[in-house]
């Protein structure tokens, strides 16, 4: 009897270790593959997260913005002219030319084709062109020379202030109307499809870093003029 407990112990204790020694196995596998994988695999921007974190460099070029502008109307504060040049460029370039131009390419056309938001597209298609003639005016006048002459600085606070007035509802129209209806106009592996298409146009302009860079950027221009601290938008 003895031997009989002794054996079916055996087999339990053999079973256990086999089956301890599957899982581990399995365990061990999957580490393995997780290792193997890029840190940063798999965590891909939507379409619609992408042209909003955009928005979110343009916001705060257009902070730049309202400083010069209050600088510019008060008289007596000094506004740096390369700040504001590299500020409108930022928009030229980042803006105008890459993150208008995939709406203009890739967004407009399929919701024009659907009659969804047709008419809000017409007015944002408009509104980037106007957008576009206020940056031509604004790196014109943000050169040293005329950023000293009175007429000139009156002149620039007004186009920053156009451009502000305009962007500001433009940008939170798109973010809450027409960027969360891209779903109902194009199939999943479209979308998909869409933000490898964002991704490599980026890649392309910019360099594989291309939005940290493009923050970058803006948050030096921000450190120069004294914007930087968050701390300081909040009320007392």
């Amino acid at each position: 009897m003895t031997n009989e407990i002794t054996s079916a112990r055996r087999h339990m204790l053999l079973a256990t270790a086999a089956t301890a020694g599957v899982l581990l196995a399995g365990c061990k596998s999957g580490k393995s593959g997780e290792s193997a994988r890029k840190p940063n695999e798999g965590e891909e921007v939507t379409p619609s997260e992408d042209l909003m974190r955009e928005h979110g460099v343009l916001r705060r070029v257009m902070l730049i913005y309202d400083d010069a502008a209050l600088r510019l109307e008060t008289g007596g504060l000094d506004v740096d002219p390369g700040v504001l040049s590299q500020a409108a460029g930022i928009i030229k370039r980042f803006v105008e030319e890459y993150h208008e131009k995939l709406e203009e390419d890739y967004l407009f056309p399929r919701f024009e084709k659907s009659g969804l938001h047709k008419d809000l597209v017409a007015i944002l298609r408009v509104q980037h062109a106007a957008g576009r003639r206020v940056t031509a005016q604004i790196l014109s006048l943000s050169s040293g020379v005329r950023v000293v002459n009175p007429n000139d600085r009156k002149e620039l606070a007004a186009a920053l202030r156009r451009f502000n007035r305009m962007y500001e509802p433009h940008a939170a129209r798109e973010d809450t109307v027409l960027f969360p209806s891209i779903h109902k106009i194009i199939s999943g592996n479209e979308y998909d499809a869409l933000g490898d298409e964002f991704e490599k146009k980026e890649d392309e302009l910019f360099g594989e870093d291309g939005f940290e860079s493009m923050v970058e950027k803006v948050a030096a221009l921000e450190r120069q003029v004294g914007l930087f601290d968050l701390n300081q938008f909040t009320p007392s």
